[in-house]
C-alpha cells in the first residue's frame, strides 16, 4: 500500500494505493485513520476495490462502525468506485444519505473526489 498526497485549496488529502485490500475488517479502517490521522491527514480517498465487498453489506456493521469513527475524527473520506453492482435498498439510501451530508462520500472518479472534499 502507498499514500498518495494531493494538496487542493490549502487541503491535505491523502489518497490511498494498491492493488489489494486494504480494508478487510473493522481493525483496518481504524488502523488507516489513525496511522493517517497522525500524519496530519484530515481528508482521505480510498478506492472501492480497496474495501472488502462485506463493507457494503450493512448487515455486518463494517461500514458503520469504521465511518462512525471517521465523523468522531473528523476525518472525511471519499470512497471512489463503481457502486452499481450494490443493489440492496439500504446500502444506495446509505449511499445516498452519505453524499448529502458531505462528510463520507461516494462518488466515481478521483476528480470527483478531490472537488468534494476539498469545498
Amino acid at each position: 500500500m502507498e499514500i498518495e498526497e494531493h494538496e487542493v485549496k490549502g487541503h491535505k488529502i491523502a489518497e490511498v494505493v494498491s492493488d489489494q485490500v486494504v480494508v478487510a475488517k473493522v481493525e483496518d479502517g481504524l488502523d488507516l485513520l489513525g496511522n493517517l490521522y497522525y500524519q496530519g491527514f484530515d481528508m482521505i480517498l480510498i478506492h472501492e476495490k480497496n474495501i472488502t465487498p462485506a463493507f457494503f453489506d450493512l448487515k455486518t456493521g463494517i461500514a458503520g462502525e469504521i465511518l462512525q469513527k471517521f465523523s468522531n475524527y473528523r476525518v472525511r473520506l471519499a470512497i471512489i468506485g463503481n457502486f452499481e453492482p450494490y443493489q440492496s435498498k439500504s446500502i444506495r439510501d446509505f449511499m445516498f444519505e452519505s453524499n448529502q451530508g458531505g462528510h463520507i462520500s461516494f462518488v466515481s472518479s478521483k476528480a470527483e473526489a478531490l472537488d468534494k472534499l476539498s469545498r
